[in-house]
């Protein structure tokens, strides 16, 4: 049980865990995690942290097929710019480690976004709050639980 699985399940919020056996030398959590599960990477999602020019951290959630576009990410907290969070800070903000950085249960929640792909799909996989946990779940219980902002987010 990860702090995002309680979160879920304190808030209703219907999911199911998928663990797998997560390979240290794979390249990518989120591909890694899209094959193992036999699934579409573009219903993978990952949970990445960024810091916008005020210094504020936000979360942006987007496929593992995709990139996220900062100047987007940006605009959608009417910033000028954002960069990738320093690993350090999102593990010690989230409570979590990379690769297995949850959008649910963090330490200290901060402003969501969701790339809008994300609502053309039935379910949609995230972290668990572990390498090797993925969560499947409907969309719009992420969107409504987590306060998101939906928008383009990829390029």
């Amino acid at each position: 049980m990860t702090p995002a699985c309680v979160a879920l399940d304190r808030a209703g919020v219907q999911y199911v865990a998928h663990p797998y056996e997560h390979d240290p030398s794979a390249g990518s959590y989120g591909l890694e995690a899209a094959e193992v599960l036999g699934v579409d990477p573009d219903v993978v999602f990952k949970t990445l942290m960024a810091k916008l020019d005020s210094a504020r951290l936000v979360v942006a959630i987007v496929p593992v097929s995709a990139m996220l576009h900062l100047k987007a990410l940006a605009a959608v907290f009417d910033a000028k710019k954002a960069t990738m969070a320093d690993v350090v800070e999102a593990e010690r903000t989230s409570g979590y480690v990379v690769g297995g950085i949850s959008p649910f249960g963090q330490r200290r929640p901060q402003l969501t976004a969701i790339d809008e792909s994300a609502l053309s799909c039935e379910t949609i996989f995230v972290s668990g709050g572990r390498r090797g946990l993925d969560l499947e779940l409907a969309p719009a219980d992420l969107v409504t639980l987590l306060g998101a902002t939906v928008t383009a987010l990829t390029r």
